[in-house]
């Protein structure tokens, strides 16, 4: 009777104690009841833990900067400023409008360099209609005249802004490419980059400037092609005109031919 007493007494304190799990995540430890482990506040912990270790980490890695930078250096190119020859005169002004930002050059040593036209063109070609020969073979001349002056100052531009921005660029490349801590935070690295993408923009216009140039060069050129197809075309369909009017038989070359146009 003893020993069943005793086997009730333990199966009710061990089902007590299981409600009491049951009840709350807190429990006693060794006995004592002033130390609770709670499993749940554990967890919370634990990845809380994680958290702080995983920011520490990428606070830890954008701090870290690069010892030896310099396996990525490369050598800024520099332009050399164009020497033009210029014996009597003939390309005054070129050597300026090559190497700076000058308009006024430009067109003074195009118009040096190039041949004026007869000033009796006037009345000549005030005779002739739009389209003839000589009408395109004008606009083509003037559209010349018009471009190239500004594409003498696009490439001094280009040259006098490379120069220009060289010290930018130097300093620029001189803080990307330092390991102190003076300038590797991830805000002066980010500073770098922006100031990177500036220099970048302001080197693509500049370029852009050269590509418009080269596209206008090229529609002048295509418009001296064009008219030198045309002339040619046009001799071809005369002479086959002239042909079919003036009989070239020998059975009449007692006539002379004086309308041809060789």
């Amino acid at each position: 009777m003893k020993f069943t007493l005793t086997n009730r007494r333990k199966w009710i304190v061990a089902t007590g104690a299981a409600l009491l799990l049951a009840a709350t995540p807190s429990f006693a430890l060794f006995g004592i009841g002033d130390i609770v482990f709670d499993p749940t506040s554990y967890a919370s912990l634990v990845s809380q833990l994680t958290t702080l270790e995983s920011q520490y980490n990428m606070l830890k890695n954008n701090i870290v900067h690069f010892s030896f930078k310099q396996q990525w250096q490369t050598t800024l190119h520099t332009l050399e400023n164009v020497t033009v020859a210029n014996m009597f005169g003939e390309t005054a002004g070129m050597r300026i409008a090559l190497n700076s930002n000058s308009p006024t050059a430009s067109i003074t040593a195009w118009k040096r360099a190039t041949v004026p036209i007869n000033s009796n063109a006037t009345s000549y070609l005030q005779g002739q209609t739009l389209g003839s020969t000589r009408m395109s073979q004008l606009a083509m001349i003037e559209t010349s005249d018009a471009i190239s002056p500004d594409c003498l100052t696009a490439v001094g531009q280009y040259r006098g802004s490379r120069s220009e921005n060289a010290t930018a660029n130097t300093s620029l490349l001189s803080q990307q490419f330092d390991s102190s801590d003076a300038t590797n935070s991830e805000v002066q690295q980010l500073n770098l980059l922006n100031a990177a993408e500036a220099q970048k923009l302001s080197e693509m216009q500049s370029q852009g400037a050269l590509h418009a140039c080269l596209a206008s060069q090229m529609t002048v050129a295509n418009m001296e092609r064009r008219d030198a197809a045309v002339e040619d075309l046009n001799t071809a369909v005369l002479v086959q005109q002239q042909r079919a009017t003036n009989d070239t038989s020998a059975a009449s070359e007692s006539s002379t031919w004086r309308t041809y146009l060789p």
